[in-house]
């Protein structure tokens, strides 16, 4: 069984910035946080800026319950022309398949329209994983707003350098 969603919001922050903050690991911990961190595995760190490939991470509820391990598979990088799209085809033990596609497109001066669609199989587990994912997102998206708000600024400072072990 396969289950999906799509959320979409509008950024107040130039398409070009969110593009380029939405290609490090830095973002996507901080948008999850506090709800779920992401912790790089021994032997998998991740790439900043991301590349195709898999990136193993093991998950922390609230960063303290652990939820196991996940692959994050970056597929797809388009950039070349709008709307500009990012596609994690990822697993786990419990989840036989988490499809991640992110698209930004320029709306306007300034503004960018932002949506994360979804999509996962995981048997039985499917709706309550499902459920989740649908929690996190609204999440990560609200977080995504504020930080865009903000100009990006609570990430100043998280170069490659980022250590997310």
């Amino acid at each position: 069984m396969e289950m999906g969603f799509t959320l979409s919001s509008r950024l107040q922050a130039p398409a070009e910035d969110v593009w380029h903050h939405l290609q490090s690991p830095g973002l996507m911990q901080h948008v999850a946080a506090p709800l779920l961190e992401f912790r790089a595995l021994p032997g998998s760190p991740l790439p900043d800026p991301w590349i195709e490939g898999d990136f193993q991470v093991s998950l922390r509820l609230f960063g303290v319950l652990p939820l196991g391990r996940q692959t994050v598979g970056i597929r797809l990088l388009e950039a070349a022309d709008w709307p500009r799209r990012v596609l994690d085809d990822g697993h786990s033990p419990l989840i036989r398949s988490w499809k991640h596609w992110i698209e930004l497109n320029p709306a306007g001066p300034g503004e960018t329209d932002y949506a994360d669609r979804i999509g996962i199989s995981a048997g039985l587990l499917t709706p309550f994983i499902w459920l989740f994912a649908r929690l996190l997102f609204a999440h990560r998206q609200r977080r995504l707003r504020l930080l865009a708000q903000a100009g990006f600024a609570p990430l100043r400072g998280w170069g490659a350098s980022t250590d997310l072990s």
